[in-house]
C-alpha cells in the first residue's frame, strides 16, 4: 500500500491521459485495450504495459469494474477503526483478508483505519464488521451511506 505521494515526474502526459480516459468507461468488446489504445494514439501493448506500471508504482490501486452493490440488492458501508500504531499492519492484514473489503485507507487521526465494506446483502455489513471486531479485538464503527455523490478525478494532462 502506497503511503506517500508519487514524485511529480512519476507520471508523464501519456500516463495522465490514460488515467483520465479510463475513468470515462472501458469498452466491453473482444479487444477493449486495442480500442482504448487507438483513442489514445498508442499500441495495445504499450497501453497494457503502462497500466501495469501505474499499478506497480501505486498510481492505480486496482484496475477493474466498479459494481453498484446497492442496485443489485447489496450494500456499501464506510467503516472506521482506532488501531494502535504497533498493530496497524497486523490489523490491516486481517481486515483486508475479507473479500467484502473494497478499499482500505490509513489516516492521521484517532480513527486511523478507514475501509469500505461491500456486501451481497445489507445484513452482511453488520456480520462482516462483527467478525472483524472478533478477529482484531477493536470496535468497527459503521457509517452507512445516506446520499450518493459521483465525483470525477482528473489529472492535468
Amino acid at each position: 500500500m502506497r503511503r506517500s505521494p508519487l514524485p511529480p515526474e512519476a507520471l508523464d502526459a501519456t500516463d495522465r491521459r490514460i488515467l483520465n480516459t479510463l475513468q470515462d468507461g472501458f469498452p466491453i468488446s473482444h479487444n477493449p485495450f486495442a480500442e482504448v489504445a487507438v483513442q489514445l494514439g498508442l499500441t495495445e501493448e504499450d497501453l497494457i504495459a503502462r497500466i501495469g506500471r501505474l499499478r506497480e508504482i501505486g498510481a492505480v490501486t486496482r484496475f477493474g469494474p466498479f459494481y453498484d452493490a446497492a442496485a443489485m440488492g447489496g450494500a456499501f458501508c464506510l467503516c472506521a477503526m482506532a488501531v494502535p500504531a504497533a498493530r496497524f499492519d497486523q490489523v490491516l492484514t486481517l481486515v483486508n483478508a475479507h473479500p467484502e473489503v473494497a478499499h482500505n485507507y490509513e489516516r492521521s487521526h484517532r480513527l486511523n483505519m478507514w475501509f469500505v465494506l461491500a456486501c451481497e446483502r445489507p445484513e452482511g455489513i453488520t456480520r462482516t464488521a462483527r467478525v472483524i471486531e472478533e478477529e482484531t479485538g477493536i470496535p468497527v464503527l459503521l457509517f452507512p451511506k445516506e446520499h450518493e455523490f459521483f465525483i470525477g478525478f482528473r489529472v492535468a494532462a
